[in-house]
C-alpha cells in the first residue's frame, strides 16, 4: 500500500452520527471499532467511537474518533478541510450538503482569483472549503 495522509477528526461523542452524516455526503463505506471492541471501555463509552473509517467511491477518507476522558477537544479550531476540482455539479452536491444544516462564512460564489469558493462549518464544527476550477484539472 502506497503511503496516504487521511484528515482525522476527533469529536465528542458524536462521531457516528458525524460519519453517518459525511457518508450521506460522500457515499462509500464506513467501519467503525467501539472502544469496548478493544477491552474494558471508560465509562459511559463503550458504544463510542474509538476509530472510524469512511472511503468514498471518489478516493475520499475521512477518519474519526470520540476523544476518550481526560483529552483535549476544540471543534475546528485548527484544521479545514479543503474539496476542490473541475467537477461543478459534485462539488456543489457536496457544499450543499454539507452546509444545509452548519454555517456559512464564505457564501459558495465566483472569488477575485477566478475560481467558485466557499466556506462553511458543517453541524459538527469541522470547517470545509470548496474550490470549483474554471480550468481543468
Amino acid at each position: 500500500m502506497a503511503s496516504r495522509l487521511n484528515p482525522y477528526i476527533s469529536f465528542t461523542g458524536t462521531a457516528q452520527q458525524a460519519l453517518d452524516f459525511y457518508q450521506e455526503v460522500f457515499g462509500g463505506e464506513a467501519v467503525v471499532n467501539t472502544f469496548a471492541q478493544y477491552g474494558e471501555a471508560p465509562p459511559g463509552f463503550a458504544d463510542k467511537i474509538m476509530h472510524g473509517m469512511l472511503e468514498t467511491p471518489a478516493g475520499f477518507t475521512l477518519m474519526a474518533a470520540d476523544v476518550p476522558p481526560g483529552m483535549d477537544h476544540t471543534p475546528g479550531s485548527a484544521i479545514s478541510i479543503s474539496l476542490s476540482g473541475d467537477d461543478e455539479a459534485e462539488l456543489r452536491g457536496y457544499w450543499e450538503k454539507l452546509a444545509a444544516r452548519g454555517t456559512v462564512s464564505v457564501p459558495l460564489e465566483r472569488q477575485m482569483w477566478g475560481d467558485v469558493f466557499g466556506m462553511c462549518t458543517d453541524e459538527f464544527g469541522v470547517v470545509w472549503m470548496v474550490n470549483i476550477s474554471d480550468r481543468p484539472s
